[in-house]
């Protein structure tokens, strides 16, 4: 049964992908006034994530960027769906990464391990497409989380393989990153980071727009354990469907930064970036659900159980 539900939805997947981008561009429109004036898709999260995102902003301003954004969104949607179609010389008319030499150099050239931090920007699916732009050969992974629907996650994973990634399972990270460490494989890791940790996952809270904000530190965890060569992709979009994913260097050397400095200068960059076209991250996600008080609450109980344990086991 799951077999035959792979295989439907790849058929009516690879039937959207025939479609040229003129058509899949005009389906976008359509889709879009649908899920932002209809459907109202996620509608209140969007306004309250920007509205307190930009206080300096006027009214008019948020709405100006939320209509952006829901355009941006419906457009990944599509061209997602045309990636089923798009072959390796294909790909690199839509997006194009900037300081590709100089990453090169560390990671190939020294030989050290490649850890870039991303965020959720449109088309962040493109990025697996990265190894076709170095000129030596290069393992790449992408860290993800596994679909609940397993149709779903078999298709997502052969999309983002077809370029020559690998995708890796969060669970399975850090050993195989030492894998390709025993290898000697020159290689790259890419980490989506902007996620809302699990509160037995925070241990870290920084200043995000104007927030206090629970962050992951994992990414950091293992740039330092393998002291490796640190970037961000700062994206832009040059126009519809074409990309920009720029490495930005954080550190050549992980371990030559204090613990927890990586992880405040992710984020950093994260929001210049955003700033700068806010209407490409993907703001559907109630990032800022985990607060303190909250967290304080939940610790209290966690401790409760615990001892509720210890002493029942006495």
């Amino acid at each position: 049964m799951k077999n035959f539900n792979y295989k439907a939805i790849r058929a009516l997947w690879n039937l959207g992908a025939m479609l040229p981008f003129k058509v899949l561009y005009l389906l976008s429109d359509v889709i879009y006034l649908i899920v932002y004036y209809v459907a109202r898709y996620r509608r209140k999260v969007v306004r309250d994530n920007l509205v307190k995102s930009f206080p300096e902003k006027s009214l008019p301003e948020i709405v100006k960027i939320e209509k952006k954004f829901y355009s941006s969104f419906c457009d990944y949607m599509v061209e997602t769906i045309k990636l089923m179609r798009i072959d390796s010389e294909k790909i690199k008319e839509f997006i194009r990464f900037e300081g590709v030499e100089e990453a090169e150099r560390l990671i190939v050239g020294e030989g050290r391990p490649g850890v870039v931090y991303i965020g959720h920007f449109f088309n962040w699916e493109y990025i697996t497409s990265l190894p076709l732009f170095f000129e030596n050969k290069i393992s790449m992974g992408q860290i993800y989380h596994p679909l609940a629907n397993v149709a779903m996650d078999r298709l997502f994973i052969e999309l983002r393989e077809q370029y020559g990634s690998e995708s890796i399972a969060m669970k399975n990270t850090l050993r195989r990153i030492l894998e390709l460490n025993k290898q000697k494989t020159p290689y790259v890791i890419g980490f989506i980071a902007d996620q809302v940790p699990h509160w037995e996952a925070i241990n870290l809270w920084i200043p995000f727009f104007h927030r206090e904000t629970p962050v992951f530190t994992g990414t950091e965890r293992i740039a330092r354990k393998v002291n490796g060569a640190v970037y961000y992709f700062s994206f832009r979009k040059e126009s519809r469907g074409h990309y920009v994913a720029k490495f930005q260097l954080i550190a050549e050397e992980a371990l030559s930064l204090p613990e927890d400095e990586l992880t405040k200068r992710y984020y950093a960059l994260l929001e210049e970036n955003i700033r700068e076209c806010p209407e490409l991250w993907l703001w559907t996600h109630n990032r800022w659900k985990r607060t303190r008080a909250k967290y304080q609450e939940w610790n209290e109980k966690r401790i409760g159980r615990l001892k509720e344990k210890i002493e029942k086991q006495s």
